[in-house]
């Protein structure tokens, strides 16, 4: 399933503090904790503890969020299907990226190891 442009610009104009919520209650709910979402966060985006609060804070969208990121050079190792959207198939750039991010929470959530998870 390809993605369309409509969907590509709603992707970057919603806003990691409205995700954020989903992220902590989908892996609390499977008994992870905050610091394992953050120690991937971190992994992916380059962001530290107190980047990513105050990114929450600031309310920005994903095309800021990814835009100062330093994402890390095995991110494109994150491979699968996630919302109905094969990874590896994505073009733009910033919907893959979110994509990421979305796939290793839900690694996190599935159980998998951090080691496994920071490929």
């Amino acid at each position: 399933m390809s993605t369309t442009s409509h969907h590509d610009e709603k992707i970057a104009k919603m806003s990691f503090a409205s995700v954020y919520p989903h992220y902590v209650a989908k892996v609390e709910k499977k008994g992870r904790t905050i610091a394992e979402l953050h120690k991937v966060i971190e992994w992916l985006t380059g962001y530290t503890e107190s980047q990513i609060q105050q990114l929450i804070l600031d309310k920005v969208n994903f095309s800021e969020f990814f835009s100062k990121a330093q994402l890390h050079r095995n991110a494109e190792l994150i491979k699968g299907t996630i919302c109905g959207y094969r990874i590896e198939e994505i073009e733009n750039a910033l919907t893959k990226q979110v994509r990421y991010l979305d796939k290793i929470v839900d690694e996190l959530a599935k159980g998998k190891s951090l080691e496994k998870i920071m490929r």
